[in-house]
């Protein structure tokens, strides 16, 4: 199927071939038939994404600050790599359409295949043939309503939510500021709750289109602040909706000056808010900011999971919003048809953004694609981007997830080892897959994972998707008889990790990505010391917020499981055996804005009579280096901090080692997977054994057990 794709680093516009979305439970696939082109928002990040890199960065400074923070810990060279990776990400455009239910996730109610749908979401309702909604950003096409109009639905509940915000009484007189799509939609919303409206804006067209669609009053920008004192009587408006897009703070000046004693003043548009005090203060102004569709925004509980607010608490949610607007249009209270300026064909939307650029010199407000209709999902399941043959005696590799952590650090790295040969990538969207395809060089691509399982070409399967996708993918590894290389966590619940060890022959590797043991200074450690030993290992991890996913016990595991399992793996591999015994206790604190286990006291105990202790803490300051572990044994003390210095204490001699970048040990840890793969068939050890990441997993779900209890818990296995 094709998509619409940009380059966020060079602003390159294609359409582009790309797999069909897998349909996941809590939502449904939409064949689209006709999407908005949003001549403001799109018009903005393809503006943005065609800047230089250093236009990008005058944009923003918060950025670049948090890019010179991370070159002092880690290094320039380190740093540069994953800024510019993170740069070439491909990004989807388009965030609202209308189209046709093609398929239907299993817990999604109400909506059945062949049901016209609207649907909104960035990232979600994108200029795509087949795209996934998720249940709360989709509903039903009311029969009296075409599929052109409901292809507003985004824009509309961006206007109804700024109108709500407003809270307009009948009768009330509002200015409206600004008369894009927004603005004339805001206008015509107002009229519809029986206010009189002023609007402004600097195109004479746009003024005429407001009047012609019910605007009491419409006039330049420059003229508001005088005829908006004629139409009130010199009282000032109630309400001011400012859906004007400038970087000047102008808007919120003239807002001010137009508004009655406790009028309100809302932004939707993105303006300089430069608040002048004086005059918000002497009127007593209320400013509000109108969060794009609604209530569930930037909520993946409810964008995600779809969970829905209770009606009776959260009357007008997105979805709600969406609802009222289509039914606005089908009472013929709102005519988004009349502002349509062009339609292109979705195989011609590339005239539609020279339109946006200027490319072609013609005005426009709304631009609506129109698709072809028919498309058969099984034809569009993989994507072959070359036909080269594959070498069967290679490692033969199949990837499976392609998020930041796997564009930035995974694949530069495994790129640097010869040996593997990049064959099927799966990701979650077609946008990723064909962006990560195209960079590193895939024989195809596809979003669904047993494309590669049951693909005989792969031996190797990579998987680097959410935690709590992990063991599920490592057993059917397994079971395809594929050597198996999963990044951290292992898994995310005991029962997973019993299922592995079942499933696990030894025929098949199974290696976790616990890459500090392959680090060069760990190494040296390793190297120097001997017998039993006693580690501190300090880590300044820094704050992840709750609403991260990684936080969700469910999918992530939350930061024990997900990351502390690294520090344990590293301490087992320096002291050489087992943990028999854990005892870890929390901070315990008021502020639950980050969970006390990310701030945790780790004692491991081990069976050749060493010991280790791990301090965990999330609630430091960032700027002190992030990793710190002293070591003391057979008469040596060691420090590492951050895997940049090395200082070795040994018959009284210091020796110190010191490197501009880190080396966490990516790339070792791929060598050493290579060989372990190579070597499989003779007998030869894998890189890391079962046994000793079986015991690092298990170790991670009894700290936890270890802090509810606020007990010494034994790791009987």
């Amino acid at each position: 199927m094709k998509q619409l794709i940009q380059s966020f680093k060079t602003g390159e516009l294609g359409l582009f071939d790309v797999p069909a979305p897998l349909c996941l439970d809590n939502g449904a696939l939409v064949q689209t038939t006709a999407s908005l082109v949003s001549a403001g928002t799109e018009k903005m990040l393809v503006d943005f994404a065609k800047k230089s890199m250093i236009q990008k960065a005058k944009d923003r400074p918060d950025l670049v600050k948090q890019v010179i923070d991370k070159m002092k810990k880690e290094g320039v060279k380190n740093t540069l790599e994953k800024v510019f990776t993170k740069l070439d990400t491909p990004i989807p455009l388009g965030y609202s359409l209308a189209g046709k239910v093609i398929k239907v996730g299993e817990n999604l109610s109400g909506i059945n295949i062949g049901d016209r749908v609207a649907c909104g979401g960035a990232g979600y309702a994108n200029h795509a043939e087949i795209n996934y909604i998720p249940k709360n950003l989709m509903v039903k096409i009311p029969d009296e309503v075409d599929d052109i109009d409901a292809s507003f639905v985004t824009v509309g509940a961006i206007a109804l939510q700024g109108v709500r915000q407003a809270a307009p009484l009948l009768g009330e007189k509002i200015a409206v500021m600004g008369l894009g799509l927004l603005g004339q939609l805001t206008v015509q919303l107002l009229k519809a709750n029986g206010c009189k409206v002023i609007a402004s804006d600097i195109d004479p067209s746009k003024m005429q289109l407001a009047k012609k669609l019910g605007c009491d009053e419409a006039c330049h920008a420059s003229e508001l602040i005088q005829r908006a004192n004629a139409f009130t009587g010199g009282r000032g408006v109630d309400a001011v909706i400012v859906v004007a897009s400038t970087s000047s703070n102008q808007p919120i000046i003239d807002a001010a000056e137009i508004s009655r004693m406790r009028g309100r003043v809302v932004l939707v548009g993105m303006v300089g808010m430069d608040v002048p005090r004086n005059v918000y203060y002497k009127k007593e102004l209320e400013i509000k900011l109108s969060m794009a569709y609604g209530p569930g925004r930037y909520d993946s509980q409810y964008e995600e999971k779809g969970i829905d607010y209770p009606y009776d608490l959260v009357r007008f949610t997105e979805q709600r919003n969406f609802e009222s607007f289509l039914g606005l249009i089908q009472e013929g209270k709102v005519t988004p048809k009349a502002l349509i300026t062009h339609y292109y064909e979705f195989d011609d939307a590339m005239s539609a953004y020279d339109l946006l650029e200027g490319k072609i010199k013609e005005k426009y407000l709304g631009i609506v694609l129109k698709y072809k209709a028919n498309l058969y999902l099984k034809d569009h399941a993989v994507i072959k981007r070359y036909e080269k043959s594959v070498g069967l005696d290679k490692i033969n590799v199949g990837l499976i997830g392609a998020g930041n952590f796997t564009k930035s650090v995974i694949l530069p790295n495994l790129q640097k080892v010869d040996g593997f040969s990049l064959v099927g990538l799966c990701t979650a969207t077609g946008v990723s897959a064909e962006g990560t395809g195209k960079k590193y060089d895939f024989k195809y691509i596809t979003t669904n994972s047993d494309e590669l399982f049951a693909n005989g070409e792969i031996n190797t399967v990579f998987i680097t998707t959410k935690h709590n996708d992990h063991a599920n993918k490592v057993i059917k590894a397994i079971n395809n008889k594929k050597h198996c290389f999963v990044e951290k966590p292992l898994c995310i619940t005991q029962e997973e990790l019993e299922q592995i060890k079942l499933a696990y022959s030894g025929q098949s590797l199974v290696q976790v990505g616990f890459n500090r043991r392959f680090s060069p200074m760990i190494k040296k450690m390793k190297d120097q010391i001997f017998g039993q030993i006693s580690i501190n290992y300090r880590i300044n991890a820094g704050v992840i917020p709750k609403d991260v996913w990684i936080q969700d016990r469910q999918i992530g595991g939350g930061r024990i499981i997900g990351e502390v399992c690294h520090f344990i793996d590293t301490c087992s591999y320096l002291i050489g055996s087992d943990v028999s015994s854990v005892f870890a206790t929390t901070v315990s604190k008021s502020d639950q804005s980050i969970p006390d286990e990310d701030n945790v006291n780790i004692v491991l105990n081990y069976k050749n009579g060493s010991t280790a202790v791990i301090n965990y803490y999330a609630y430091g300051d960032t700027s002190m280096l992030k990793e710190y572990i002293e070591v003391f044994g057979n008469g040596i003390s060691m420090q590492m901090n951050d895997f940049r210095e090395l200082v070795v204490y040994k018959k009284g001699k210091i020796t110190k080692e010191k490197h501009a970048n880190q080396d966490k040990g990516f790339i070792g840890e791929f060598k050493a997977f290579k060989d372990a793969i190579n070597s499989a068939k003779n007998g030869a050890k894998p890189a890391i054994d079962f046994s000793s990441i079986y015991n690092t997993t298990l170790c991670t779900f009894k700290i936890l057990e270890s802090i509810k209890s606020k007990s010494l818990i034994n790791i009987n296995e």
